[in-house]
Order: C-alpha cells, then sequence, then structure tokens
C-alpha cells in the first residue's frame, strides 16, 4: 500500500493536479481578500470597543482578594488545556522572557489567554513536527539512498523548527502590523494635528482619528482606540502613552509618544510637536521609497534575463530561423 501511495504521490499528473488546484485556491483567495478583511475589521471594531470595560474589570480583579473557592481569578476566562499544560511543565519559568509578552501584545494577541497558548504550542509543536518528519521519512520510506543517521538528524531538525515556529509566527504577525501602522502613521498625524488645532482634546483627536484610519489601516485604529480607551481609564496618563510605544514597538510611535508626554508635562503646544513630528515621518516614509525605487533595478536584472530576453531572442531570430530551416 505504501508503494502504491508513493507511486501516486510521485505521478505527474497527480502533481500537475495539485499544482492547479492550488492556484486555482490561490486565485479565488486574492479574490476574496477584500470582503475577508472588511469581516475582519469588524470583529477588530467590537474587540476594542470593550476594551475599557476590560479594563476596568481586569483592575477590579486585581484589587479582590480571590475567594476561598478558588473563583473570581482572571484564570476563569484561561483555556482550561493550554492552562494546565504550561502549568504542569512550569513553561512560564523555561520559556518566558521579559519581551515575551510585550511581543505577543505587538502581534496583536493581548486576550488574557494568549500566554498560554502560544506556550503550550511551543512544548506541542515539537513533538508534532517529529510525528510528521517520522513518518514521512521512515514510514513512508522516503530517502532511502541515505544512511539512517542522516534521515535521523533531518527528523531532529524537522522537529528543531516546530519549537521555532510559534515565533516565526508571531514575529510574521508584528512585522505585518508595524508595516501597516508606520506607513499610516504621518497620516495619522495630520490629522490629529487638525483635530488638535480646532480645539479638542487629545483623547477626542485619538478616537476620531482612529474613526477615519479604520479602512486605511485597521491595526493602527486599533492601538489609538486601546490607548483611548488607557487614558481615560487609567490614573496616569504617561503610563498609557507609553503602553502605545510597547505595543507597536516602532521608533517613530515612541518619538511621538514621548513628545505628547513633555508637552503635558512642561505645558508646551500640542499642534506644534505634532506638526514637526508628521513632516519627519513624512520625509521618512519618502526615504524608503526612494531607496526601494533605487534598487529596483537591480532586482529586476535577473527576472529580465530569464524571462524576457530569450523571448525576445526567440521574436528576433524565430523568422530568420524558419527561413533557414526552409532553405536547407
Amino acid at each position: 500500500m505504501l508503494d502504491t501511495l508513493m507511486q501516486r504521490l510521485l505521478d505527474p499528473h497527480f502533481l500537475i493536479a495539485v499544482l492547479v488546484a492550488v492556484a486555482a485556491f490561490s486565485t479565488v483567495y486574492t479574490v476574496a481578500t477584500p470582503y475577508l478583511t472588511r469581516a475582519d475589521l469588524n470583529r477588530r471594531t467590537r474587540a476594542v470597543s470593550t476594551e475599557r470595560e476590560r479594563l476596568r474589570s481586569r483592575n477590579q480583579e486585581r484589587l479582590n482578594a480571590p475567594s476561598p473557592t478558588g473563583k473570581a481569578s482572571l484564570r476563569a476566562n484561561h483555556s482550561k488545556s493550554a492552562t494546565k499544560i504550561v502549568e504542569r511543565f512550569n513553561l512560564r519559568e523555561a520559556l518566558v522572557d521579559a519581551n515575551t509578552v510585550n511581543k505577543l501584545k505587538s502581534a496583536g494577541f493581548r486576550s488574557q489567554n494568549a500566554l498560554n497558548t502560544f506556550l503550550a504550542a511551543r512544548f506541542i509543536l515539537p513533538f508534532v513536527f517529529l510525528l510528521v518528519g517520522g513518518m514521512w521519512v521512515f514510514g513512508l520510506n522516503n530517502f532511502p539512498n541515505y544512511s539512517f543517521m542522516t534521515r535521523l538528524v533531518g527528523v531532529l531538525v524537522f522537529g528543531y523548527l516546530g519549537f521555532y515556529a510559534p515565533n516565526i509566527y508571531v514575529s510574521n504577525r508584528i512585522t505585518k502590523r508595524q508595516k501597516s501602522i508606520k506607513r499610516n502613521w504621518p497620516d495619522a498625524l495630520d490629522l490629529m494635528l487638525i483635530c488638535v488645532e480646532s480645539g479638542t482634546s487629545m483623547e477626542v483627536a485619538m478616537r476620531r482619528v482612529a474613526e477615519e484610519m479604520t479602512e486605511q489601516s485597521p491595526e493602527l485604529a486599533e492601538e489609538m482606540v486601546l490607548t483611548v480607551a488607557e487614558l481615560s481609564f487609567l490614573q496616569d496618563r504617561r503610563v498609557a502613552l507609553e503602553n502605545l510605544g510597547l505595543r507597536t514597538q516602532l521608533d517613530n510611535v515612541k518619538n511621538v509618544v514621548q513628545a505628547l508626554i513633555q508637552a503635558e508635562r512642561y505645558g508646551t503646544p500640542l499642534s506644534q510637536a505634532l506638526r514637526v513630528m508628521s513632516q519627519e515621518g513624512r520625509d521618512e516614509r519618502m526615504n524608503e521609497a526612494e531607496k526601494k525605487a533605487a534598487a529596483l533595478p537591480p532586482k529586476l536584472t535577473v527576472p529580465m534575463i530569464l524571462f524576457f530576453l530569450p523571448v525576445l531572442v526567440a521574436v528576433i531570430l524565430g523568422p530568420a530561423g524558419i527561413r533557414v530551416a526552409d532553405t536547407f
């Protein structure tokens, strides 16, 4: 049965059918992405709309002492399976460092169960990858020409990859969110500047910017709404502003946060700080665009050699070749 399965998997017609199916799925997914983004946007809006209530309830639970029955704890909302795995193997002390929680927040995972799920995934996925790799290499008898130790090392490397798979996923999420926030941050500062100069407060300006930037950058709108909730709930406004810089992990945002904190502390005009920061953000965005434009010709060299030049040679020399063939 294994030989039949391997012949089926290595059949060229089957591989072509799989590639065609993947291409068709990719096309459908690309076309349907805008509609899926709107649903995700609604989910983000509903999630951040209740952030103030969650902050209030979290602070209330922290102030109240736990009851003798063990109820009234923040762990009531945790996933029981992930929490049991983390507590059973003491994964917090083994895998959690000072930046783990900040990375999860930067990736958009701010729920109470995000850390437990992340740690449970890092503990379970290596065994899953080892099992899949072992079945693929030894169960299906792939790579028979290699020695046993070489195949075993390959399976172990595949399992080691499973240990870092959650980190890779979180890093990709952080990169995508930072790219969206960094690209739209100067526009958000311009909108905040207009709102502040019209006489509104910083909280109202951020709320208005979040409403206007919802379609353009849901990630930035989410961070703005969360900052507004913390500004209205936390006693120290400086902590709420610093949390914005910690969640985004962007130097531009941190510079603006420091400028806002100094403007509130020393009473300097907030509009002046926003105007300077927005101009710096636009200049940096333009410099990055110029760098990408300057790096485009070297990147196009290899595709042009591989794809364009053979076609041009065929078009130019094709008629001459046909005439030579007819002559001889």
